[in-house]
């Protein structure tokens, strides 16, 4: 699956003069953290929450409110944002968008084509995509197994579940740091957990959590 497939086009964004108490009301009327920030149609920075907060006046200021508004109605987006945006093309595969992420400590990418903003990826499309991913809302007979880092290591179960006209809703493979081994999770319906314990115990498989949910 590919960035453009996931990604948001609906992207509330900010200009570089727009003013701060704006980009917060931005914020808390679209329920987002974070605003990139666009002229003229390219992606100049992202202004986030956080950013907002750091500008006002800390508690301890002298300031009287109508000074603190005043400050405030001058401040524009430009002065506080970074410009320095990390972002990601719409042809990118997810994950290496949830790489990027998880690499970097941040919890959206705006999607570029060139310099202009297409969309924005976000770790709650991220998730949505990983709950389908594993068939999550589907019920069936979901299986983790420590298994050998091999060719043909699913096709051996894979054929006895085809076999038994049971369907196999989501595979997945993951690294454990424990050389020529893996973890492999697979969800399928069309045959009980009996038969699918059996399945994978013939097949020399190691099972570490067997469950119907």
């Amino acid at each position: 699956m590919i960035v453009k497939e996931v990604m948001r086009t609906n992207v509330v964004c900010a200009s570089s003069d727009t003013k701060a108490t704006e980009a917060k009301n931005l914020m808390t009327e679209n329920n987002v953290s974070k605003l990139p920030v666009v002229d003229n149609g390219k992606l100049v920075g992202i202004v986030t929450k956080n950013d907002l907060l750091k500008a006002e006046p800390s508690s301890a200021t002298t300031l009287d409110m109508f000074e603190i508004s005043y400050l405030l109605s001058k401040l524009t987006v430009k002065k506080i944002m970074n410009a320095k945006v990390i972002s990601v093309g719409p042809n990118e595969v997810v994950e290496e968008a949830a790489r990027i992420m998880v690499d970097n400590k941040i919890s959206c990418l705006p999607v570029v084509d060139g310099d202009a903003l297409i969309g924005i990826i976000t770790k709650s499309d991220l998730f949505h995509m990983f709950t389908e991913m594993f068939g999550a809302r589907e019920k069936g007979v979901r299986v983790v197994a420590l298994v050998n880092d091999a060719p043909g290591v699913l096709a051996k179960v894979a054929k006895e579940i085809s076999d038994l006209n049971a369907n196999i809703i989501s595979a997945v493979t993951t690294k454990q740091g424990i050389d020529n081994k893996i973890m492999l999770t697979i969800k399928a319906t069309g045959l009980d957990e009996a038969k699918m314990k059996s399945i994978f115990e013939d097949a020399g498989f190691e099972i570490q959590d067997i469950r119907v949910n």
